[in-house]
């Protein structure tokens, strides 16, 4: 029982930020871009947000915000995208997006790292972040 709850006051907090409207930050040099090619870049079809290298970072698998992310954004199930991943992997088309901890790893990521993507909740965008995409 105590382990049940050691796990839901870890897990219920992820769970709140889940519900939060998504949006897309970038590194400050980074455009504004289109759902598509935000599509292309997760899915290693891109490598760029128009004329700048771009490289996305994902939260680790069974995050809420990585589900919801999936689901809205590239319409994938969790088992959908890394099915995906294993066969580019097989056929040497790359690599997935990078795998962050948690939101503050990926905001301090992007912001410190040129070309680098995440997805928070809007609450969590840091003052004078650079949202690149709103869905």
């Amino acid at each position: 029982m105590r382990r049940l709850f050691i796990l839901l006051l870890i897990w219920l907090p992820g769970l709140g930020l889940a519900q939060e409207a998504l949006v897309v930050i970038g590194h400050g040099s980074l455009p504004k871009t289109e759902l598509s090619t935000l599509q292309r870049l997760y899915t290693g079809r891109v490598v760029s947000i128009g004329e700048h290298s771009a490289t996305p970072v994902n939260y680790p698998v069974g995050h809420p915000l990585r589900e919801k992310f999936l689901a809205t954004v590239l319409g994938q199930s969790e088992e959908q995208y890394t099915g995906y991943w294993l066969v580019r992997r097989y056929v040497g088309k790359g690599a997935p997006p990078e795998v962050l901890p948690d939101v503050d790893a990926v905001v301090a990521h992007v912001q410190a790292t040129p070309g680098a993507v995440g997805y928070v909740p809007v609450s969590k965008v840091p003052a004078g972040g650079n949202v690149i995409f709103r869905h």
